[in-house]
């Protein structure tokens, strides 16, 4: 049962990986770079193997298509560290704005609607946007103008950190209002601009 385990645990990663490696290379020859990427040339996949046990590194197959493949000779294990350090630093690089829902109903009350507002100052105080979403359940529907009182309350209150990207609009049932951070306006003049959106979870 080990060796089964061990011989799936191999298949997986060799399947998570983008590279075929060493004795994974099925081509009967390669055009090979060395470690420092300079130009070997074509050789057998023997001679290539040969190599990168001599200097006690990987064969790796960089292109797969090419013919012959291209191939290179490094340590596997220190490039993919490197690759993983620098998506790591891009990640962290990126500003990511996410969309937060807050959801009210036509009677609110005030404790649940200061709750909820103190909610989406946080979500805007964070930099991410807010979808308000007010929804109206059975006769509800009839008295709209509560629901778009209520919406524009709280449009009013927060009118000084927001920038309203959607007015309220009825969709179905529902009642939306999309709001952003308000851009902030640097010392030089002008407005800096917010990053890409992406979707996040709903609060």
């Amino acid at each position: 049962m080990r060796t089964i385990a061990t011989e799936f645990r191999d298949r997986r990663q060799r399947e998570e990986r983008k590279h075929r490696l060493n004795r994974e290379i099925t081509a009967p020859e390669v055009r090979l770079s060395g470690p420092d990427n300079e130009p070997i040339g074509i050789v057998s996949i023997q001679q290539a193997l040969a190599m990168a046990g001599d200097m006690d590194v990987d064969l790796v197959e960089i292109a797969a298509t090419a013919n012959p493949p291209v191939c290179r000779l490094m340590d596997y294990g220190k490039f993919k560290y490197q690759e993983q350090k620098k998506a790591a630093e891009a990640k962290a690089k990126q500003t990511v704005i996410e969309i937060k829902e807050v959801k009210f109903r036509p009677g609110t009350d005030d404790g649940d609607y200061n709750i909820k507002l103190r909610n989406i100052r946080r979500f805007l105080a964070d930099g991410d946007k807010v979808k308000v979403t007010l929804r109206f359940r059975g006769r509800e529907i009839t008295h709209q103008d509560l629901g778009l009182a209520l919406l524009n309350r709280l449009r009013d209150e927060l009118a000084d950190s927001i920038l309203v990207e959607q007015f309220p609009k009825l969709e179905g049932r529902q009642m939306i209002m999309m709001i952003a951070p308000a851009r902030k306006k640097p010392a030089a003049g002008g407005k800096a601009e917010s990053g890409a959106p992406a979707t996040g979870q709903a609060a």
